[in-house]
């Protein structure tokens, strides 16, 4: 059974970093596309990073773009999020996302991340808190 566990949430001031990591199991994780979406309260859940499959190209919201990594390690079976400049706005529940079919080196940056369905599998989360 796939499983993705996420981890490296917290509270932070404005201004600050985290690193988010999810460890993947249950899948051949170098063949899956991956990626961050996020969930504040009374909010659409929001696309904000995915990484193809092999690393070598990777999507970004213009709501994080320039302020957050995504990286993934194959050997690892891990994804990461290294977030900077974190603004009050960053704050919610961020989820790791996965699909074989998802974040091809072919697609553009609005087909990779506007429709969270195309995600399959889902982490449970985790709470990324911005003090001002």
């Amino acid at each position: 059974r796939i499983q993705m566990v996420e981890s490296g949430g917290g509270l932070v001031q404005a201004g600050g970093s985290l690193k988010l990591s999810c460890t993947a199991s249950g899948l051949r994780f170098g063949d899956y596309g991956m990626g961050w979406f996020r969930q504040a309260p009374g909010q659409e859940r929001e696309g904000i990073s995915c990484i193809t499959f092999s690393g070598d190209r990777t999507h970004y919201a213009d709501s994080v773009k320039g302020r957050f990594t995504i990286s993934r390690d194959n050997a690892k079976n891990t994804l990461y999020l290294e977030m900077n400049s974190l603004k009050p706005e960053d704050t919610a529940m961020y989820y790791c996302v996965a699909d074989f079919a998802a974040c091809s080196p072919t697609m553009t940056t609005a087909q990779a991340l506007d429709n969270h369905t195309d995600y399959t599998y889902w982490g449970q989360g985790t709470q990324v808190t911005v003090s001002s």
